[in-house]
């Protein structure tokens, strides 16, 4: 089949899923109810799936047509947008923009210049996803992901960009320091209270540390309290329950007022590796290309 015959009937399908009725798409697009009708006719047939479940109230979209409809939305806004970019001569910055960012970073770090490229860009449509877990960035439509970790190979069909690398510390409140004394060596740890993070599977999150040669291990420590979201984990090393591992981006703040303290120097290390994913059929995109250089500038670890 050639392509454009693959188009064919896309626009009545999303229109008549939108408006619930035949007649209320075919008034949208000054077509008649039949017209419609048979064009989602023709479009079912050929693609082997009733996508409509008709009553005499209303259509309703089969599981099929849920899917289908999620995949052409998401086409004709790229269409659009497509549109946009030449109208504008490939020179300015309009459409929307889909980001996915880890959940804790992305609020702290990336939202506001985010926020900032928007207010700086009024014709961009950002979309923001907020998740920790390892999205598909061609799969699920998303133009630029700030990911913190990688996978060990790339796929050919992303552009990558290294920022840095996390530094990540062992910190507690002062208040639990006074009261159960400041750890002298790495062995003192597993006599003191680990608040951990935890996965959605059940498995926690390993504490690194540095051998005498400089040689950096992983165990996986015994934790009296253990959370799945990094800024409880803040949370609950300020109220003095124990002592964390955590990225020095996370803590900066309370770090600066106090409310944290560093312990163990010796022992601070390299975390994960801090990354920009884009698909390589996007970075042309002038919207795609103005928010990598942002992000690349703002995100940035030395």
């Amino acid at each position: 089949m050639i392509p454009s015959e693959r188009l064919k009937g896309i626009e009545a399908f999303v229109c008549s899923a939108d408006a619930g009725s035949f007649t209320t798409a075919g008034a949208r697009l000054n077509l008649s109810s039949s017209a419609i009708s048979k064009s989602i006719a023709r479009l079912e047939a050929r693609l082997g799936s009733r996508l409509f479940d008709r009553t005499t109230r209303r259509l309703a979209l089969t599981e099929a047509g849920a899917a289908f409809y999620e995949t052409c939305v998401r086409v004709l806004a790229e269409l659009a947008d497509a549109e946009a970019v030449l109208a504008a001569h490939r020179s300015e910055v309009v459409g929307r923009i889909k980001v996915d960012v880890p959940v804790a970073f992305g609020r702290m770090r990336v939202l506001p210049l985010l926020l900032g490229f928007a207010e700086q860009n009024p014709n961009v449509r950002p979309n923001i996803t907020f998740t920790d877990r390892l999205v598909d960035v061609i799969e699920e439509g998303v133009d630029v992901a700030v990911r913190i970790g990688t996978p060990t190979l790339w796929p050919d069909a992303l552009g990558h960009r290294h920022l840095g690398t996390e530094r990540v510390i062992f910190c507690a409140a002062p208040a639990y320091l006074d009261l159960h004394g400041v750890p002298a060596t790495v062995d003192d740890l597993a006599t003191r209270d680990c608040i951990l993070y935890g996965r959605a599977d059940g498995s926690t999150i390993a504490w690194r540390f540095c051998d005498a040669a400089g040689v950096v291990e992983q165990r996986t420590m015994d934790g009296r309290i253990v959370l799945g979201s990094a800024e409880a984990q803040v949370e609950a090393v300020k109220a003095g329950f124990g002592i964390a591992q955590l990225a020095t981006w996370l803590i900066a703040a309370e770090l600066a007022r106090g409310e944290l303290v560093e312990i163990l120097p010796g022992q601070a290390t390299e975390g994960l590796p801090l990354h920009l994913v884009w698909p390589r059929s996007r970075q042309l995109s002038p919207k795609v290309d103005a928010l990598l250089e942002v992000l690349t500038e703002g995100l940035r670890v030395e």
